[in-house]
């Protein structure tokens, strides 16, 4: 057994039922590591439950909802470890899931940040969506999975049952080490909630760290515990945050370039919602590109212009024109185009 100090670390905010259902399991198959909640500044009696319920987990209590990103940062600041495990309240564990995870990163220093495999707590046989077995990233700024490209997801028949290198470990279950993660100046809190688990890998591949999947870690993700996968909200958290993503990280070289293709690809996303879906959703992705103007001066001052190439791990082709007008829909078919 590695003997690291190793924290798991689950962010709350008004989640009592999802904390009476996900922590057993964090609590029975975690012996031997701390297991701490931090408080968003829940206004349910969360944290009173945790007290009643849960002696052995730690409390960390912030005064409000600072969202993913500054919660985290925040509790993880007064907590000394090895290894941080950033974990969902709607993640559902399983024996000896910490150990195997720990055991590859250490074969290899430069590995920063690992995810287990993650498959749905709703079908045990398929993998989850936001994570599944490994994130990846089109040239883009499109991320998929193995085992999921867009809305296609696939069952879990053993196909991902190799580590391999990927390029954005889910945010749903994360690893990572604790220097790294400080660093790297934690997550970035302009985020607030959905895809600055993607920022935080792109910079940490970017400084030269690897970002791993450890399939012989497997937990069960229920997702969607704090926003509803059809949520106007997380359609504008997604379309804006991508968009901040990409004029953060990308080389110098395609900027100008990715941008004004995703400009016209942002627009046919919100025609398709109008069309198909409802008027919020579509409003959402137009609200979206709005904020994202309004925040470009800040993100431009983040950019590390001395990066010159995409990281390892991208798709060097476009994933909508793969899925959306070829089919190719399962990992395998697009394999070949990653470097």
């Amino acid at each position: 057994m590695i003997k690291k100090n190793v924290v798991v670390v689950i962010l709350n905010w008004n989640g009592r039922e999802l904390l009476r259902e996900y922590l057993p399991s964090v609590v029975k198959y975690s012996l031997g590591y701390d297991v701490y909640v931090a408080d968003n500044g829940s206004n349910d009696d969360s944290v009173a439950f945790i007290r009643d319920n849960f002696p052995t987990v730690k409390i960390i209590c912030l005064d409000r909802n600072y969202g993913f990103t500054g919660g985290y940062n925040r509790a993880l600041r007064q907590i000394t470890a090895d290894y941080y495990v950033l974990l969902n309240d709607d993640v559902e564990v399983t024996k000896g899931w910490i150990n195997p995870v720990v055991q590859l990163m250490e074969q290899d220093s430069h590995i920063a940040v690992c995810q287990p495999k993650l498959l749905s707590k709703t079908d045990k046989s398929k993998f989850e969506y936001a994570g599944a077995a490994g994130g990846y990233i089109d040239y883009l700024g499109y991320p998929f999975c193995a085992g999921r490209i867009f809305e296609h997801i696939e069952k879990d028949k053993g196909q991902y049952n190799q580590p391999r290198e990927i390029f954005w470990a889910s945010g749903a279950a994360m690893f990572v080490k604790s220097d790294v993660f400080h660093e790297l100046g934690g997550l970035d809190e302009d985020f607030f909630a959905h895809m600055e688990e993607i920022d935080f890998c792109w910079r940490a591949k970017n400084s030269g760290y690897k970002v791993m999947y450890c399939p012989q870690s497997k937990v069960y993700h229920y997702g969607g515990g704090t926003l509803n996968k059809i949520s106007p909200r997380k359609t504008f958290l997604n379309f804006r945050n991508n968009l901040l993503l990409l004029y953060k990280n990308l080389p110098e070289k395609e900027l100008s370039k990715v941008m004004r293709k995703r400009k016209y690809l942002d627009l046919l996303a919100a025609l398709v919602f109008r069309l198909t879906s409802s008027k919020a959703e579509y409003k959402a992705v137009l609200d979206a590109r709005k904020e994202f103007y309004k925040m470009k001066d800040s993100f431009f001052e983040k950019r590390n212009s001395d990066i010159r190439n995409y990281p390892s791990q991208v798709y060097r082709r476009s994933l909508v024109v793969s899925s959306k007008i070829f089919h190719k829909n399962l990992f395998k078919q697009i394999e070949k185009g990653i470097q």
